[in-house]
C-alpha cells in the first residue's frame, strides 16, 4: 500500500520534469548588447560587484549547459526518494552532492528557487508527505518555468 502510495506522486512528478526537459531541446542564447553605449559599465557605485552566478548563465559557460544541468538536475531531484527506497546510499549522496553544486551555479534570477526545490526533494527522502501534499511539484514549479522561458 505504502509503495502505490508513493509511486503516483512520483510518476506525476516524473512527468511534469519529462515535460520540463523538452523546452530544452534549443537553447535561446543572451542577448547581445545593442550599442556600444549599451555595454558601458555603470559607475562602479550604481553597481554590485558581480558573483560567479551573475551572468545570463549563472556559473555555467553557455545557455546550452546550463539549460541542460539544470534541467537534469530538476529532474534528478525528483527521483532522490526512489534512490532513498532502493537502498542505493552512495548513488543518493552523489545525487545530493550534484545537486547541491549545481544549486551554488544557476543564475542569480533562479538561486533562490532552485535552492527551495533542493532542500524540498531532500526533505522527500525521508518525508513522503512531501509528494503527496504538494510540495515538490511547487517547489518545482518555478524551475519550470525558468526552463520554459530560458531554454527554447
Amino acid at each position: 500500500m505504502t509503495s502505490k502510495n508513493i509511486a503516483r506522486p512520483l510518476a506525476a512528478t516524473a512527468l511534469l520534469a519529462a515535460l520540463a526537459l523538452t523546452g530544452c531541446s534549443a537553447p535561446q542564447a543572451a542577448s547581445a548588447p545593442s550599442s556600444a553605449a549599451d555595454a558601458a559599465p555603470a559607475p562602479a557605485s550604481a553597481t554590485p560587484s558581480p558573483t560567479a552566478t551573475s551572468g545570463p548563465f549563472g556559473g555555467f559557460a553557455s545557455a546550452a549547459e546550463a539549460c541542460t544541468k539544470i534541467s537534469e538536475q530538476a529532474t534528478g531531484a525528483t527521483l532522490l526518494p526512489l534512490s532513498a527506497a532502493q537502498g542505493k546510499t552512495a548513488e543518493l549522496q552523489q545525487s545530493k552532492t550534484e545537486l547541491a553544486e549545481t544549486a551554488g551555479r544557476v543564475p542569480d534570477s533562479l538561486k533562490a528557487d532552485f535552492a527551495n526545490l533542493k532542500d524540498v526533494a531532500i526533505a522527500g527522502v525521508t518525508d513522503q508527505t512531501v509528494f503527496s501534499s504538494g510540495k515538490l511539484q511547487a517547489a518545482m514549479a518555478p524551475v519550470t518555468q525558468w526552463i520554459a522561458t530560458n531554454c527554447k
